[in-house]
């Protein structure tokens, strides 16, 4: 700051002999700091750089307020005029929050002259657009149309307005209308197109929903009657296993009844309080495929002396009744035949199969332990 201070004190103009002196405003000047200086040149109205209302003392700014009246100096449409230039100076550089102020000012003008009138609102429609103050941008076309019916930008702008929050056919109202008062309007047209494209789109996107929540109504009353035909019984859980509360039945082909179901298997290896669950088996299969397919495992699994009994010749399998009891499946047998059985009733589970894998040599221990009443109580929970 000293270096900067000591070369403005080296240019300060001091009057030779037989040279002007400086006027009385700026020799007060030439006696203040930098930073002084840049003080009173802030005050005056070309050169701020930040808005100075005072005049130094605490009190207005005289200068400011004199050229602030000057605006409102002049006829109505002078002033009116004046401040639609201002708003459009402020449009050309997309300051569009404060050519909106000037055009509105314009109008609070009220110069009784419709054409001036007419374009400050065509003038603020266009900001309005540009700032998405969509629902402002119409009320301003509808005004500019009241002045002046023949304004084919207010029916484009009011257009692309209405486009924009999603009213389709007022928006083609109004762009059709400018077509009747310019019919080669490129702007117009284009507009056009653009909304009769988005209504298709818009059309075919319901009508394909449409199709589709048919086609799932159809697909799942398909599924419907092919249990029912099958004569399965689905029992559900208040409180379905974490694995099993997405599980669905499902059929290989799900517009064919008689296509395969497929639905998820739990293993239950209740002597080791183990168990596996397999995403999708067919109602085809057998035990004897499941089990194989679940005991293809490394030869360590085996050696743990908790599974030496863990093969399929050593292996039998049960399935749980609707009334809680048990029966013994044989394992060549498809699941779909115990599950379409009359008596007993083999239901199943969440949408899933409930198989009980024990070894032989525990099948004994383990039967004498299951009590149909726990169960159906268990089942209540």
């Amino acid at each position: 700051m000293d270096e900067l201070i000591s070369e403005w004190e080296k240019r300060k103009y001091v009057a030779k002999p037989g040279e002007p002196e400086l006027p009385p405003q700026l020799s007060e000047l030439a006696d203040k700091s930098t930073d002084d200086v840049m003080k009173e040149l802030n005050r005056l109205p070309f050169f701020m750089t930040e808005l100075d209302d005072t005049n130094g003392d605490g009190g207005e700014n005289t200068t400011l307020e004199a050229l602030k009246s000057l605006a409102y100096d002049g006829e109505p449409d002078e002033i009116a005029t004046n401040f639609k230039n201002q708003g459009n100076d402020n449009y050309k550089v997309k300051n569009y929050k404060s050519a909106v102020d000037f055009y509105t000012k314009g109008l609070e003008v009220d110069c009784e002259v419709t054409a001036l009138n007419a374009a400050l609102y065509l003038n603020r429609a266009a900001c309005n657009l540009e700032l998405k103050n969509y629902r402002k941008c119409i009320e301003d076309c509808k005004m500019v149309l009241q002045l002046d019916d023949k304004s084919f930008k207010a029916c484009y702008r009011s257009g692309r307005a209405f486009f924009a929050v999603g009213r389709f056919e007022e928006a083609l109202q109004i762009l059709e209308y400018g077509l009747t008062i310019d019919s080669e309007n490129v702007q117009i047209k284009d507009l056009i197109r653009q909304i009769e494209a988005k209504q298709k789109e818009i059309h075919e996107a319901k009508m394909k929903k449409e199709r589709d929540e048919e086609l799932k109504k159809l697909k799942q009353s398909v599924l419907q009657d092919s249990i029912k035909l099958r004569n399965y019984t689905i029992l559900k859980s208040s409180r379905p296993a974490e694995y099993l509360q997405d599980a669905k039945i499902r059929l290989e082909d799900d517009t064919d009844y008689q296509s395969q179901l497929i639905f998820p298997a739990v293993m239950l290896y209740p002597t080791t309080d183990e168990f596996d669950f397999i995403a999708e088996i067919s109602e085809l299969s057998t035990p004897q495929e499941l089990l194989e397919m679940i005991l293809d495992r490394p030869a360590e699994w085996f050696q743990d002396p908790k599974h030496e009994n863990f093969s399929v010749k050593k292996l039998e399998c049960y399935m749980e009744t609707e009334a809680g009891g048990l029966i013994k499946v044989g394992k060549k047998i498809a699941i779909n035949t115990v599950l379409g059985s009359e008596k007993p009733k083999v239901p199943l589970f969440d949408n899933g199969l409930r198989l009980y894998v024990v070894p032989k040599v525990d099948s004994q221990q383990w039967l004498s332990k299951w009590n149909k009443e726990t169960i159906l109580a268990m089942r209540k929970q």
